[in-house]
């Protein structure tokens, strides 16, 4: 070819490739993962949650069954009755969270490996059925009996033989996810982090007033681990930060009159109390007449705060526990939402 011909077809060349460039931005966005908001709904409550505002809807709870080879489901119909929102919003996922906390027989059905072979096996029974995206175990905790269930020395083990083989019998195109304790104990990460899709952090319980039972930072009313220090701990333990969901509670902990759990709806009706700020944490907290310390919680200060934190440190999104606990307007929900979304 000629130079002149060159020449001459160089300024179509340029304008062809300026032309692909949108559609490269376009693409590239689209390729951008999808930031989670994982809700724990609960067999307890009669709340339909709306789909809109969630990627992810968590069932509570399944549970080991007596046999220690299978699952017993609280209120199976309301979990047929969430799996059919799945039509309501492309690409929602209903999974099933089995245990919580005094949810028992984990130990001995993680023992063997024939009951771990049964209770996989029936994981994959539920998933069909109940036309469901993945599994979400939620022992609380392996090695330890505080919620009064049985343990062994070996759960640690046994839990990541256990979670091997559910991933081998459900596949890899379903979820495999769990729920950690903020602190990062009783779970070998490094052994998990091949097999499982993402681990929602607990960020929340960590204790009670006049403490932050979920502060984000430390301050002078920080009493054990905050969110920032959970986040840090797993991603020590060998779980990758873009694994890792970001708890956040939709209720709080109360004191002198003030219900120990109490759900957000009801707290913003608590008359007689005054609002606090906590600059260092990042969460509000609720005094009395008496200037004492008599309730911690989360609003939608505080939430946007967590999510821009989450956002800014790579984390794969946020889970809450739990939907109803929101206000009917949906106050908070809705400020994940904004938050996860940067709107």
């Amino acid at each position: 070819m000629k130079a002149s011909s060159i020449k001459n077809l160089l300024p179509a060349f340029i304008a062809a490739l300026f032309s692909c460039i949108p559609g490269l931005l376009k693409a590239q966005q689209k390729a951008k993962p999808e930031k989670l908001i994982v809700a724990y709904v609960t067999s307890w409550s009669a709340v339909v949650p709306d789909p809109a505002y969630v990627t992810h809807i968590n069932y509570a709870f399944g549970h080991v069954n007596d046999a220690f080879d299978g699952i017993r489901i609280d209120n199976p119909q309301r979990l047929k009755n969430l799996a059919r929102l799945k039509s309501k919003k492309d690409g929602l996922k209903v999974l099933i969270s089995i245990g919580g906390w005094g949810s028992g027989r984990f130990s001995e059905m993680a023992a063997t490996e024939s009951t771990r072979n049964k209770f996989a096996e029936d994981c994959l029974r539920v998933l069909k059925e109940f036309n469901l995206d993945g599994i979400d175990i939620d022992w609380e905790y392996p090695t330890s009996n505080a919620a009064k269930i049985s343990s062994s020395a070996d759960d640690t083990k046994n839990y990541t033989l256990l979670m091997n083989t559910i991933r081998t019998k459900i596949g890899t195109a379903k979820l495999l996810t769990l729920a950690s304790v903020a602190d990062a104990k009783y779970i070998d990460f490094r052994a998990i982090e091949p097999i499982v899709d993402f681990v929602n952090i607990m960020t929340y319980d960590i204790a009670r007033p006049p403490s932050h039972h979920a502060g984000l930072y430390r301050s002078g009313y920080t009493s054990g681990v905050t969110a920032d220090e959970a986040v840090t701990a797993h991603v020590g333990a060998g779980m990758p930060v873009n694994k890792l969901v970001l708890g956040i509670p939709f209720y709080g902990h109360g004191v002198k009159g003030i219900p120990d759990f109490i759900d957000y709806r009801d707290i913003v009706k608590l008359k007689g109390f005054k609002k606090q700020w906590d600059e260092k944490a990042m969460v509000p907290f609720l005094v009395n007449s008496e200037g004492e310390y008599v309730c911690t919680y989360e609003d939608e200060r505080s939430i946007a705060i967590k999510c821009k934190y989450m956002l800014n440190r790579g984390m794969l999104g946020a889970m809450y526990w739990e939907y109803s606990g929101d206000t009917d307007e949906g106050h908070l929900r809705k400020a994940v939402f904004s938050g996860i979304n940067n709107r």
